[in-house]
């Protein structure tokens, strides 16, 4: 693609198609495994208010109620279903790229069109980090003692190590009989060595373009896709490691991409350097977890880092809109397992 760097020649709808045709692996994964629930509404909801980056909306609950003794003479008692309202707040992140002219020079090879072909990758490992970050933040949460109801802790039993029933054990407790809406497990490689030794992990595998086979970051562990990623949560403060094993449910995160008014564009700087082409880009996405709300402080967040989002200050339970009870934990889709291993 030469010259598609150069902002005379860039065109950012284009490119921003190439992105989206370049397979991302850890998104796909959410999407074809039902964690992200794409939300159009929400990005419709923000396009009405003309922008903005916080909202609030309804959530359906579940009907309920004593059944009445039907013997004809006793009078039938009628229920309403619950309504319940949650928040959420758009994250935005941006960055850039850049390539001095010298380097090719040099090399007389364009690392932009490397750069271009690495986009959407990067915005992947952005993206989980969110999720994340936003789990630290809900398993946090003291709220109708959510943490404690969703946390498998195995560190110190007898067993401290993952095994081939820890799953089920761990989603039958956070969950119940609605175990089974729980598609994705997130873990450090550790834990999925200690599966992989009880042949109990199986890894998907690609094969390239020279048809070399290799594999992926991804697997299934008891028919639920699992990630492999290092940047779970891991204690040290004791005298063996303590590693947090998320599993996510389906329409775990509400999602979407609400965009931004220029998501990618080029920019030349013809004298740092000798010259240099910079690649800008930008999103702005909503990743709502189930049951969850986004609390702005006192002064409100515009976009919340990932440490913002890691604070369990800034989520609560959502509440019904009488305000006096909370979101079925059951029906909330994320547990985790603590364990050495």
């Amino acid at each position: 693609m030469p010259g598609i760097f150069n902002a005379k020649y860039f065109n950012p709808e284009v490119f921003g198609k190439y992105i989206e045709t370049v397979p991302r692996v850890k998104q796909n994964a959410f999407l074809s495994s039902g964690v992200f629930r794409e939300r159009n509404d929400i990005k419709a909801m923000f396009n009405d208010q003309t922008g903005g980056n916080f909202a609030t909306f309804p959530m359906k609950g579940r009907i309920g109620g004593t059944p009445d003794n039907y013997d004809g003479s006793t009078n039938i008692t009628a229920d309403t279903i619950g309504t319940y309202s949650q928040s959420a707040i758009v994250v935005g992140r941006a960055h850039s790229w850049e390539e001095k002219d010298f380097t090719y020079d040099i090399t007389r090879h364009d690392f932009m069109n490397d750069i271009a072909s690495q986009v959407s990758e990067y915005w992947d490992d952005v993206d989980q980090t969110t999720v994340l970050a936003t789990l630290e933040g809900i398993f946090g949460v003291t709220t109708d003692g959510f943490n404690t109801k969703h946390t498998y802790d195995i560190s110190g039993a007898s067993d401290p190590k993952v095994g081939a029933t820890t799953l089920n054990s761990a989603i039958n407790q956070a969950s119940g009989a609605n175990k089974n809406i729980y598609k994705m497990a997130i873990m450090h490689s550790d834990v999925a060595t200690n599966l992989e030794n009880l042949q109990v992990l199986t890894y998907w595998k690609e094969t390239d373009a020279n048809g070399v086979q290799r594999d992926l970051a991804l697997a299934t562990w008891n028919g639920r896709t699992v990630i492999v990623d290092d940047e779970v949560p891991v204690d040290t403060s004791g005298d063996a490691p303590k590693y947090t094993t998320y599993i996510l449910g389906a329409g775990a995160f509400g999602y979407c991409n609400v965009g931004a008014k220029v998501p990618y564009e080029t920019a030349r700087d013809a004298t740092t350097a000798g010259g240099k082409d910079l690649l800008i880009s930008r999103q702005r996405k909503v990743f709502a977890p189930m049951g969850f709300s986004f609390v702005q402080p006192s002064t409100a967040i515009i976009s919340p880092s990932d440490a913002q989002l890691k604070t369990a200050a800034r989520w609560t339970v959502v509440k019904d809109t009488t305000g006096s009870k909370y979101f079925d934990s059951k029906a909330i889709p994320f547990a985790r397992i603590i364990s050495l291993g």
